[in-house]
């Protein structure tokens, strides 16, 4: 076999949700900080398509590149790759680059658990990884400071008429709707629609309501539509069903840990939730994760929680892309089938 370039990848997934980690043949991104390197890789493109576009991806995977942390108390850092961004941080995507460095022996496993400290653009986040069997079977994540933007404010949405959102960051920018009063009871049959509508939504609350974080100018949109269920009482704390779309029209299999950080955000500023209480949220697919509010901060100006979110990663498999010289497609493709399709 012949090839002109060769990635090797470990595959993953973080209840449902993938997250490849490249862990060879690419070399560090140009760079004086993590987000400096993600923003390369974001406008340089190259990497993104090889690794996202078909044939060798799909709008389903997410990748992510592990590179030498900048900051001193970090072990391994990662710079994530999602379909359309590049974004600051993502939980599933923690979970699954955790579990790879632990099960994929690049990091020694400590058991009953190991404790390491993981650099994301969006900055330092603690993993605590419960270890048995040379298994990392539930990994917790300390996630970035997250906050409620802007609450009960109204959005004009095509086809819906207008409704009341709020607007959130967890890692991550979202749009939050209540899910029972548009009609979806978070099952699986309702993905594609789901789908379809939260982008529909995102688009608009891009466009009427705008976001800004107040300590990463270079972030001024919103990612992400999060369907937020109804919460309940459970044996843990609360409990809520949630589906996020992700652009440009998939749901997440998982229940989103930047989206679980994000609603407890808002449900704390809210009063709902405080130091201490804790949030499962339920996927479609039935997969949880566990979030729990551990303290106060702010970030610049605004008050914002720092949320801790668990969840079960696997790996799948090993792979090695390769690039055949003659391929015509180098880069890869997409259509609007899967891509996007409106």
């Amino acid at each position: 076999m012949r090839s002109s370039r060769t990635i090797h990848v470990i595959s993953a997934h973080a209840e449902g949700e993938v997250g490849d980690v490249i862990v060879g043949g690419v070399l560090p991104p140009p760079g004086d900080t993590l987000w400096a390197q993600s923003r390369w890789i974001a406008q340089d493109q190259t990497l993104r398509n090889f690794v996202l576009n078909e044939p060798r991806g799909g709008v389903f995977r997410h990748v992510n590149l592990l590179v030498p942390p900048k900051h001193p108390e970090a072990q391994a850092a990662w710079i994530i790759m999602e379909p359309e961004d590049t974004p600051p941080m993502s939980g599933s995507n923690a979970i699954c680059v955790s579990t790879v460095l632990l099960d994929g022996g690049l990091v020694p496993m400590q058991e009953p658990e190991t404790h390491l400290v993981l650099e994301a653009p969006g900055g330092l986040v603690r993993v605590r990884a419960e270890c048995r069997e040379g298994k990392a079977e539930r990994i917790f994540v300390r996630n970035v400071p997250s906050f409620a933007a802007k609450l009960d404010v109204r959005l004009e949405v095509e086809g819906l008429g207008e409704m009341v959102v709020d607007t959130a960051y967890g890692g991550d920018s979202f749009v939050i709707v209540d899910a029972k009063k548009l009609g979806f009871k978070l099952v699986k049959d309702e993905a594609h629609a789901i789908a379809k509508l939260g982008v529909k939504i995102t688009n608009a609350a891009n466009t009427q309501l705008g976001f800004d974080h107040p300590e990463n100018p270079d972030w001024r949109h919103i990612s992400f539509c999060l369907f937020a269920g109804p919460l309940s009482d459970g044996p843990e704390g609360l409990e809520a069903g949630a589906a996020v779309a992700i652009q440009p029209g998939k749901v997440d299999r998982s229940p989103t840990g930047t989206a679980l950080s994000a609603r407890m955000a808002v449900l704390h500023a809210r009063g709902v939730m405080k130091t201490g209480d804790c949030l499962i949220a339920r996927s479609l697919i039935g997969s949880t994760f566990s979030g729990r509010i551990m303290e106060e901060t702010t970030v610049g100006d605004r008050p914002a929680i720092l949320p801790e979110i668990s969840g079960r990663g696997w790996i799948t498999g090993i792979h090695q892309h390769m690039l055949d010289p003659s391929d015509p497609w180098p880069e890869g493709y997409r259509l609007s089938d899967t891509w996007g399709a409106s």
